[in-house]
């Protein structure tokens, strides 16, 4: 390994030349001896850790980002990954508006110490949820570039505000609050059965607007998840395999479902839950459809918004289904609720409702059980 000058054109330039592990020689050159240097003993390190890869002197950080977008794009289209088109948009916002603008260079320079100077930029420029989104997607495109050690060590933590329990009455309506709602919503069919339905059923937003007539059992009382719609309201299969499942719903959903269906729109997709021409509703419009009823409850914000999104009815749900019966409650086990959510994992329910279950240290429960476990 050395550094050494030479004159290309009338212009010096210094060459850091080396060999990898492999026996093949490298010969990278740089504007100035302090670069060279650097540069040489950074790939001496590298070689003896088993960690050298060689880069294109020339490939930017910039032409790395395009050719990672492309390929997660042909995987995606090959049908190697469900990718979906919301998915693929939010990673080009991410290379675009994050990455391309704030670190440029060349990837052969490219140290861990500007891996960590960027991840601060991110800290200042967005929020820290954003960020870590940002920064997962720097460190793929660094992995795919062969240099994903640089950033193995640089990482963003989670607030306490990202751990933040969710809560009644601010995150999910109280008991209270769900009844005045369905009282408001009872001379609308169309949000009376809506309404119902994400109360008593639990589903996303995408899934309610991705409901299908063929997938609702009028007469088993029976509802079953087996697509959502996106974004750009393109029809698609659920998150993931566990989204795919069947809730079981009461009388008063079934009443209204069969209200609503002899006005619901008749469209080719026949969703339960369309627009007023039969098309797959806007989610945006399905929100704002829900104002009038919000304001008729007295469930709005100083500035006249409604107080709940669609999302904050899955919330509630999941809390009936955890509550205890005294409480109005369905006392279901963690496994159940996590079937009945659709969560890829027991670990996610117990996570955002753990806090919601049971705790044991119910004295009342305890001496009930005493006397009836000794007769």
């Amino acid at each position: 390994m050395s550094v050494r000058d030479k004159t290309v054109g009338g212009i010096k330039w210094w060459i850091a030349d080396y060999k990898d592990s492999t026996g093949e020689r490298h010969q990278v050159r740089f504007p100035t001896k302090g670069e060279a240097t650097a540069h040489e003993e950074k790939s001496k390190v590298a070689i003896r850790a088993g960690q050298y890869v060689s880069v294109d002197p020339n490939r930017t950080i910039e032409d790395a980002a395009t050719a990672w977008l492309a390929r997660v794009e042909a995987n995606g289209m090959r049908g190697t990954g469900k990718l979906e088109r919301t998915t693929m948009n939010q990673y080009r916002q991410h290379v675009e508006r994050h990455i391309k603008p704030h670190i440029q260079g060349k990837l052969s320079k490219l140290t861990s110490k500007d891996v960590e100077s960027f991840r601060d930029q991110l800290l200042g420029k967005t929020s820290r949820a954003m960020a870590r989104k940002v920064m997962t997607s720097f460190k793929s495109i660094l992995k795919a570039a062969k240099i994903g050690h640089l950033a193995a060590d640089v990482t963003i933590g989670t607030s306490k505000r990202e751990h933040r329990k969710v809560e009644e009455g601010r995150d999910y309506p109280s008991l209270a609050e769900i009844k005045r709602l369905v009282d408001a919503s009872k001379d609308t069919p169309k949000l009376h059965a809506l309404l119902l339905t994400a109360i008593f059923t639990g589903l996303r937003a995408s899934e309610l607007r991705g409901l299908r007539w063929s997938d609702v059992g009028l007469n088993s009382g029976e509802l079953h998840v087996r697509q959502r719609a996106d974004k750009y309201n393109k029809i698609g299969p659920p998150k993931s395999k566990h989204g795919t499942r069947s809730i079981p719903f009461g009388a008063e959903l079934l009443t209204a479902l069969k209200v609503w269906t002899l006005a619901c729109p008749k469209g080719e997709e026949r969703v339960v839950f369309p627009s007023t021409t039969g098309a797959i509703e806007h989610h945006a419009n399905m929100l704002r459809s829900l104002r009038p009823v919000m304001r008729k409850a007295g469930l709005v914000t100083k500035g006249g918004k409604s107080k709940y999104a669609l999302h904050a009815f899955r919330h509630f749900f999941a809390s009936w289904c955890i509550n205890p019966k005294e409480r109005g409650g369905r006392a279901l086990t963690a496994k159940l609720v996590q079937t009945l959510m659709g969560h890829s994992s027991i670990v996610i329910t117990l996570d955002i409702y753990g806090h919601l279950f049971p705790t044991g240290s119910d004295r009342s429960e305890l001496e009930a059980s005493s006397r009836a476990l000794l007769g």
